[in-house]
């Protein structure tokens, strides 16, 4: 994720200053399962002795989830979206990192998985494909909300592989973001149209990519393509590289 944060702080400023119904979807993801080694279990523990973040719980419609919470108060928040491992601890180092850009800012995880995290691929893959994506976008609806009524006048959403995905259905289905920054993820038609983009998109994909129809680079130009109205604001980026969920 070394490149993605060098990207996101040229995007920052998306997130301080731009200006700003859901349908049923199965899985966008390709399988992926038997590309990816155990987790460490070792650096997850010694992460999660370190780590800073306050624990909150939110709530949305009739149910609660939790969420991660880093950062400055009253500074611009940024929702930061887990990959399918769920809220592990290189999610929580991202969004740490996150918070600590520029001025600062203050992230929160939504906890998509309601507490269970993937230790290898199979599992991992296990949970994204019994994720209610409908409900995802709504944790991320209520993640936003919450980050503006506790001091963030503007918050952006930021995600990698699901969460890239997530994050351009958010800019199409959340009214209340300001920006996107997605990593190589293309939500599926079912959930979201990203013509229908409310708020700035930037995207990054590796040229190198695999993924057929969610992050490889004929997806990828789709994208741009359906994005380049007059009324969107689009900036797309080509890294060489293959993405590989870490």
């Amino acid at each position: 994720m070394a490149t993605s944060l060098l990207l996101l702080r040229r995007a920052s400023s998306l997130f301080s200053s731009s200006p700003s119904s859901l349908s049923s979807s199965s899985s966008p993801l390709p399988r992926l399962a038997r590309r990816i080694p155990l987790r460490s279990m070792a650096a997850a523990a010694a992460a999660a002795a370190a780590e800073p973040f306050q624990k909150i719980q939110i709530q949305r419609e009739d149910t609660t989830f939790d969420a991660y919470v880093v950062g400055k108060e009253n500074a611009p928040g940024i929702v930061v979206l887990q990959e399918w491992w769920g809220v592990d601890f290189e999610i929580k180092n991202h969004a740490l990192r996150i918070s600590q850009l520029d001025q600062g800012y203050r992230a929160l995880i939504p906890d998509l998985y309601r507490g269970k995290v993937g230790l290898d691929a199979a599992e991992a893959q296990h949970l994204m494909e019994g994720l209610d994506w409908q409900g995802a976008v709504k944790d991320i609806s209520a993640s936003v909300n919450w980050l503006k009524a506790n001091g963030s006048s503007k918050v952006g959403v930021t995600g990698y592989c699901m969460g890239g995905a997530l994050s351009i259905a958010s800019a199409v289905l959340v009214p209340e973001v300001d920006a996107v920054v997605a990593f190589y993820g293309i939500p599926s038609p079912q959930l979201a149209d990203p013509s229908q983009a409310k708020a700035p998109v930037q995207a990054h994909f590796g040229e190198l990519d695999n993924f057929v129809g969610f992050s490889d680079i004929t997806a990828a130009k789709s994208l741009e393509e359906s994005l380049s109205c007059q009324e969107c604001h689009m900036r797309s980026t080509y890294i060489r590289d293959a993405h590989t969920p870490s």
